[in-house]
């Protein structure tokens, strides 16, 4: 291997980095906006020092709706301009109640890692069916390479508060995202407990490591948690903030295929005020 290529290998690997570790979410700049009162959203990456705009290109991504409980659905990616310089991806407004946002992006994106930074980030992110999977083909100490696909949803409330049974049904609707994390009651209900689960093609994914992170203080998070056998994980429900959940999933591709793995990463963000609505 030449100079010239040795180099652009750790370059390579070097930019590729936070993109195959870190979390993408939707961020709106309210999560309860008054009355028609216009969002402004913005595509986030990574967590703590590394938190920046995501530079993602709009081909990449395949829809951005809003789904309301009574089924009402909006298209919303003709809204959708992404560019970190700008003030924000994409503004537009809600009718008044709760709807949940929903992105999907292509598996165009790849990362290539050095075999011990690809481990670290297995281990680090849960995906312990590729390491057992590298295990078995011996390629523990092989370099390791991925596409990945980001599937989120954001939870926002426009005008007067939708009554809490409708905020429910609405959350624990999946929407059919590849890898989606699936809330079983509303945060805002103050009940002692979270429940969720993550689904997988559609599926109960058993194993997969769900964070739970508080967006105002988010180098590290709260609490994690792993599925059970149907998918299922709960977490004490948090205090006011803003916050986000996220799990990834990864898959071996057949030998000969460009890469090594196809990951999917998840995400919901939502709110809590200091008070629950009567």
């Amino acid at each position: 291997m030449t100079y010239r290529s040795i180099l652009a290998w750790t370059l390579l690997a070097a930019s590729s980095a936070p993109a195959a570790a870190h979390d993408f979410w939707i961020q709106p700049d309210r999560y309860r906006p008054a009355g028609h009162d216009g969002i402004a959203l913005t595509l986030q990456v990574g967590h703590g020092r590394d938190r920046q705009r995501s530079a993602i290109a709009l081909r990449r991504i395949q829809r951005l709706q809003a789904f309301a409980a009574d089924g009402r659905r909006l298209d919303l990616r003709a809204q959708l301009r992404p560019d970190p310089q700008a003030a924000a991806d994409a503004r537009f407004a809600l009718p008044a109640g709760a709807w949940l946002l929903a992105l999907d992006t292509d598996a165009g994106a790849q990362s290539r890692l050095p075999a011990p930074r690809f481990n670290d980030y297995l281990r680090a992110e849960g995906l312990t069916p590729a390491l057992q999977a590298r295990s078995a083909q011996g390629r523990s100490d092989a370099d390791g390479s991925e596409r990945y696909s980001r599937h989120s949803k954001a939870l926002v409330r426009a005008g007067a508060s939708a009554a809490a049974a409708g905020v429910a049904a609405l959350l624990a609707q999946p929407l059919g995202l590849p890898l989606e994390i699936v809330l079983d009651a509303d945060p805002q209900a103050r009940a002692p407990r979270l429940p969720l689960r993550v689904l997988w093609q559609g599926r109960p994914l058993a194993g997969a490591l769900v964070k739970l992170t508080r967006l105002e203080d988010d180098a590290r998070p709260l609490e994690q948690r792993r599925t059970d056998a149907q998918g299922r994980a709960e977490f004490a429900v948090p205090g006011a903030g803003t916050w986000l959940l996220n799990a990834i999933w990864t898959q071996p591709l057949p030998a000969g295929a460009e890469v090594d793995f196809e990951t999917a990463f998840t995400s919901l963000s939502f709110d809590i005020v200091d008070a629950a609505p009567p």
